[in-house]
Parts: structure tokens; C-alpha cells; sequence
């Protein structure tokens, strides 16, 4: 049992473990982790990355790679 006083490191990370399970049991993989992504901070510039990223993709790559996942 976790005293509100006191928390150890083992403490946490008993909380962290019991909190992914409860949202993943609740919510399922997927919306675990959309939720906890709700909540991050994002790091560098996203608009930016994607625009290199897909720079050289075509829609029909998108087409076909969606079609076949």
C-alpha cells in the first residue's frame, strides 16, 4: 500500500505499471495510447518533419500502402 506521504521510486513506478494497465484495460491498446499522447509534450517542429518526410510519396503510394494494411 503506498503511503500519500511518503513515495518511494517503487512506489511510482507501481502506479505508472497499475495506471497503463487500468487504461489499457479500459480503453484498449490503441486508446491507451492515444490517451497518453494527449498529454506529451510533442518535441521539434511536426508540420515541418511531415512535409520531409513525404516529400517524395505519392498519393498512389498512400493508396496502395492503406489498401494493403
Amino acid at each position: 500500500m503506498i503511503n500519500n506521504n511518503t513515495i518511494t521510486i517503487k512506489d511510482l513506478e507501481v502506479i505508472r505499471r497499475e495506471g497503463l494497465k487500468a487504461l489499457k484495460d479500459k480503453l484498449g491498446f490503441v486508446g491507451m495510447l492515444k490517451f497518453i499522447q494527449m498529454y506529451s509534450d510533442g518535441k521539434g517542429d511536426y508540420t515541418t518533419e511531415k512535409e520531409e518526410i513525404l516529400k517524395d510519396v505519392t498519393y498512389e503510394e498512400i493508396e496502395t500502402f492503406l489498401n494493403e494494411n
